[in-house]
């Protein structure tokens, strides 16, 4: 018998709190033992409502301690690469959010350590290959269902915050492509079959938040990315929809097309009343991915455990990268950038 997997968690923010209670309390084989971050209030909380017994304020402290098998990074993407490196260094197995960096140099830093620790796990959070529309509809487009795929049309769409959280993350998040079409330009590389991406077109706007340009960023984006051999995707990112969370993507195939996650719908009622014909959607990123983020945690742990291989490679992380940096650079440019 396997012992259990010994994780520490790093960043214990919007997403942090979901992961550090997801491995305490419904991953199987994995025990929380520790938490890392700078915020007071974060360590009471992993301490007080986890019952997490290591809590500490300075991450190599934590990677210091011989009990913990397992990083899980959920901290700022500036410190993505570097916190990696370390965990990799450290001995430890390690899933870290995407992006994996803001740059390629560091992506790549990231792969060569990698290389040097055959026996670790190293891992992003693309969380929407492990959902089960995406899995069914990528096993799909590979069994030829729908013919040759050449075209990706892929959204993520996030309800309006008034407050503008994401304005003042704007300094950090590397825009709206980085933070937001990241996840989209992975799925297309994946429903596509990993083409390697040639140029890029990006253009923008700022609808609702106008703060976002001091900063080089919008709050509605689109973009064109081009493939070798003819394939093309076609991305939008919004932090403005006004109903809800939406993400959906349409893979065109030469004999047909699949549609996963359109309307954002909560659940398979839809209500007919005097007000009209209606249905209740999703409110954010992770009610939408619930499923999928506590599937990315086991298939993690059963990786570190020698019960599974991983599909998800650090290249496709750093692949999606370059391509969003190059979006990136055509909104500012205005111009199509090579990849």
């Amino acid at each position: 018998m396997l012992r259990n997997l010994r994780v520490g968690i790093a960043g214990l923010g919007r997403l942090g709190k979901r992961h550090a209670e997801a491995l305490a309390h419904q991953t199987r084989h994995c025990e929380l033992v520790a938490a890392c971050s700078p915020v007071t209030q974060e360590r009471e909380y992993a301490t007080q409502q986890l019952g997490v017994a290591h809590v500490y304020e300075d991450y190599a402290a934590m990677l210091a301690n011989p009990e913990i098998d397992a990083v899980v990074l959920v901290t700022p993407t500036s410190l993505h690469a570097d916190q990696t490196i370390a965990a990799l260094q450290a001995g430890k197995h390690v899933l870290v959010e995407k992006p994996l960096a803001l740059n390629v140099t560091d992506c790549e830093r990231v792969l060569a350590e990698a290389v040097k620790h055959p026996a670790l796990v190293a891992m992003v959070g693309f969380v929407r290959r492990f959902d089960p529309s995406y899995l069914h509809a990528h096993t799909a487009v590979a069994a030829g269902d729908i013919g040759r795929p050449f075209l990706v049309r892929s959204q993520t769409c996030d309800q309006n915050d008034p407050e503008g959280f994401f304005v003042r993350f704007a300094p950090t998040s590397g825009g709206i492509f980085m933070d937001c079409s990241v996840h989209d330009i992975d799925l297309a590389r994946w429903m596509l079959g990993r083409p390697k991406a040639t140029r890029a077109f990006a253009t923008g706007t700022n609808a609702l938040h106008p703060a976002l340009a001091e900063f080089g960023d919008v709050d509605n984006g689109m973009a064109i990315v081009e493939f070798e051999g003819g394939q093309r995707a076609v991305f939008y990112a919004s932090r403005t929809m006004a109903h809800g969370h939406e993400t959906s993507t349409e893979i065109i195939g030469t004999a047909g097309k699949l549609l996963v996650g359109e309307h954002a719908a909560n659940d398979r009622v839809i209500r007919s009343d005097a007000l009209g014909v209606r249905h209740g959607v999703v409110k954010d990123f992770y009610e939408r991915f619930e499923a999928a983020f506590g599937a990315e945690m086991s298939a993690f742990v059963a990786a570190c455990r020698g019960e599974q291989a991983l599909t998800l490679t650090l290249s496709d992380a750093l692949e999606a990268t370059r391509i969003g940096l190059a979006i990136t650079r055509s909104l500012h440019s205005g111009m199509p950038e090579a990849v």
